[in-house]
């Protein structure tokens, strides 16, 4: 099996710095019958890493979802306002877990004590580097409710308790249409009944 030791990059050219960055990579890779490939050009969205919260009330069987504006939901045939797991970017120096507590807070007023890592992957390595971090944690989702975000991040957070079947449902009929969110419903509606350890 092949590893990052059968990649050579040779170059790597910037082509945009703002608050996400676009390089372009001249590299090339071992081949399935054992040679080089010829040097091929990838240009990649630097988005780095993330991490995500599923807010689950164990005892009420219900999940705090925010809300917001999605720019890049525009050409989807649905609304781009979304329905989505808390969730940030973790910036360096930072833990994915002290990320996703520090969200909650920001978005949808939770404080998180404990939460238990799902899984890690990636986005679309097709064309970013970006991961994420997917979490669970149990939450009391009595009078959660309102808006949320913060002034300076041009943030304007809805959030939503829904019961763990409708926003399954949602999954199903394509209302939740976001990569993160729908994974971390299906990883619940698979692991639930195993004991989670929040």
């Amino acid at each position: 099996m092949y590893d990052k030791n059968d990649v050579e990059v040779i170059g790597c050219e910037p082509l945009y710095q703002g608050f996400f960055k676009c390089n372009k990579y001249t590299l090339k890779h071992k081949l399935f019958s054992g040679e080089w490939s010829a040097p091929i050009q990838r240009e990649f969205f630097e988005r780095g890493k993330a991490a995500g919260l599923l807010a689950y009330d164990v005892v009420k069987d219900k999940v705090i979802l925010v809300e917001q504006f999605r720019f890049g939901a525009m050409q989807s045939e649905g609304s781009p306002w979304l329905f989505e797991l808390i969730a940030g970017i973790i910036e360096e120096g930072e833990d994915a877990q002290e990320v996703v507590k520090r969200e909650a807070f920001e978005e949808a007023g939770l404080v998180i004590e404990k939460c238990q890592f799902m899984m890690s992957y990636l986005v679309s390595p097709g064309g970013t580097t970006e991961t994420l971090d997917l979490f669970v944690a149990n939450v009391d989702s009595t009078d959660v409710e309102g808006v949320f975000g913060l002034d300076e991040e041009s943030e304007d957070i809805r959030v939503h308790v829904v019961s763990r079947v409708e926003a399954y449902e949602w999954v199903k009929t394509g209302k939740i249409n976001n990569a993160a969110t729908i994974i971390g419903l299906q990883w619940l509606e698979l692991n639930r009944k195993n004991g989670l350890n929040i």
